[in-house]
Formats: structure tokens, sequence, C-alpha cells
């Protein structure tokens, strides 16, 4: 199934802008503007809000002073379990993709917010697209009262691409469960979940990119140390590369351009060279789109 494999990359997002929120510090579905170790955070009922990853213990400071109990992660990377534990907090992991929420994993995610302490914060990387969706899809799930149009709503202030077509038409293709499915859903949740090989090459990718992100917007500061950051992206594309679900001809074509645009961004940091390393930073983002929109944002 060679399509398929791509298919499970659990990561790679966009840069989103900072927008905190605790469980009772505003009315639901919208965003508060204070500064915060946390991103595009929105609360989607009184027990549920949707955010970007903690990262590091400033983050789960915030998050055990604004009252949450649990944090669902869907993303692919691997939680911090014990900065969460240190912080009076559990984490559950069960990471989707961006093809879309699998009405099963739906249903568990939706269960561990029924049966588990709250306030419950859902988060992706960001916050925008995988999250937001699987926040939909839990209170879909929990509260009758809560409408299709009111999901899609959310969606959109979230931030939630509609190229992400799987995700984005979750309001209108969830069948929702009833109170015996929700019962019979699998309810061990995980702390940590088994990620696949490539999904989690993926996910050291787009922390590799995060960075070169910055730096290219910061004006390449250090371009010996983003140098370094290229490499080390370059690294990640070879890395994969040696996958057995990463052999397919059309996936593998798309991962030689970008190991291609890698070496050259790469070349030209090291030599410092900027005019050189934005052109090779924006022809790999490029290829990165081509590659997402054939294997990774579609729905199957």
């Amino acid at each position: 199934m060679l399509r398929r494999a791509p298919l499970l990359l659990l990561l790679l997002t966009g840069c989103s802008p900072k927008a905190p929120v605790g469980p009772a510090a505003i009315p639901p579905e919208h965003h508060d503007s204070h500064p915060s170790a946390l991103h595009n955070v929105i609360r989607v009922g009184p027990k549920l809000s949707s955010g970007s990853g903690p990262e590091g213990e400033e983050a789960f400071v915030e998050l055990e002073r604004l009252g949450f109990k649990t944090i669902v992660s869907v993303d692919g990377a691997v939680p911090e379990v014990a900065l969460a534990h240190k912080h009076g907090l559990r984490y559950v992991h069960l990471p989707v993709g961006y093809d879309g929420i699998p009405r099963g994993r739906a249903l568990e995610l939706a269960k561990a917010v029924r049966d588990l302490p709250g306030p419950v914060y859902v988060h992706c990387h960001h916050g925008k697209h995988r999250g937001p969706a699987a926040a939909a899809a839990i209170r879909l799930c929990l509260d009758p009262t809560y409408t299709p149009e009111q999901a899609e709503q959310y969606l959109k202030e979230a931030g939630t691409d509609p190229r992400y077509k799987g995700l984005f038409g979750l309001p209108r293709s969830l069948k929702r469960p009833t109170a015996e499915e929700l019962d019979r859903a699998p309810g061990d949740f995980p702390s940590v979940a088994r990620v696949p090989d490539l999904a989690r090459h993926m996910v050291e990718i787009d922390g590799h990119w995060d960075k070169l992100k910055a730096a290219k917007d910061a004006g390449w500061p250090k371009p010996g140390d983003s140098a370094g950051d290229a490499l080390m992206l370059l690294e990640s594309y070879r890395e994969v590369a040696r996958l057995r679900e990463a052999k397919g001809a059309a996936f593998a074509k798309h991962r030689d351009a970008a190991e291609a645009d890698a070496g050259k961004l790469e070349r030209a940091l090291r030599m410092a060279n900027l005019p050189d390393a934005n052109a090779a930073f924006a022809a790999s983002k490029a290829q990165c789109g081509r590659c997402h929109d054939e294997f990774r944002d579609v729905a199957k």
C-alpha cells in the first residue's frame, strides 16, 4: 500500500500565533490574546480546550495554573509525560493523521474526555488542524446539542486548513455514537503510543523546519548555526530513504527532491550566502507543499 504509508504522517504544520486561555478564562470558542507559553488555545466547551503542544516546563506550569487535569495529544511526537506528572497532569497519547480521524479513534478520544478528570487540554503540534478536529469530534460525540455548523465554525476560528479535507469535513462526516458504543470503545488510554517509524522521522523534520523558519524570519542572524540545522534536516531526509514504507517511487521522488533542496540550503548557509539561502529555503518549502498535496493533506 504505497500511498497509505505517507498518509500516516502525523506532523508538519505551519507556524501559529499565540492565543492562551484557561478553562474559565473566556467564553467558549473565543480567543484570548495575552502572552503565553501555549498557542492557538480555544475553549471548546466546559471541560474541553484545544491548542498547541506544551513545550518545556513553562507550558506545563501554565496548564497546571489554568486548572487542566488531563492532556490528550493527537500529535505524532512523544509526549513529555514526566513533566506532565510533575505538575499533576495525566497524559493520553492518541495520534491521528492529516487525512482524517477514523471513527474508532474519535470514540476513543471522546471516551477519554468523558471518563478522565477534567478540564481536558487536547493538542496537536501547533494547535490549528488535528487538535481542533479532534476536539470537534469529541464534542460531537458527547454533546447532542452541538451542531455540525457550530463545529465547522470552530474549525474556521482555529485556523484549520480546508485543504485537509478529512479534518475540515469531519463535522459532516462523523456518525455520532450511542452511549453503548462509547462504553465499548477502548479505555486503556496510553500515555505514549507506538508511532510508525516514518511518522517519527517526520516529527524530527518538523522540528528542524521550525528552527530554520524562525531563523529565516529573523534574517538568518547566525547562518553558521542555521547551517547545522539544515544539515540535520538533510540527514533526516536520508534516514527516511532507509525506511521500507518510504520506498514507493512517487514518494521517493519527492524525498529525493527535498534532500537536494536541503543540501543547497545547508551549503548556502555555511557560506553565509543569504540570497541563495532564501532561494533554497523557498524551493524546499515549495517541495514540501507538493509532497503534502499528494500524500498528506487528502482524505482517503
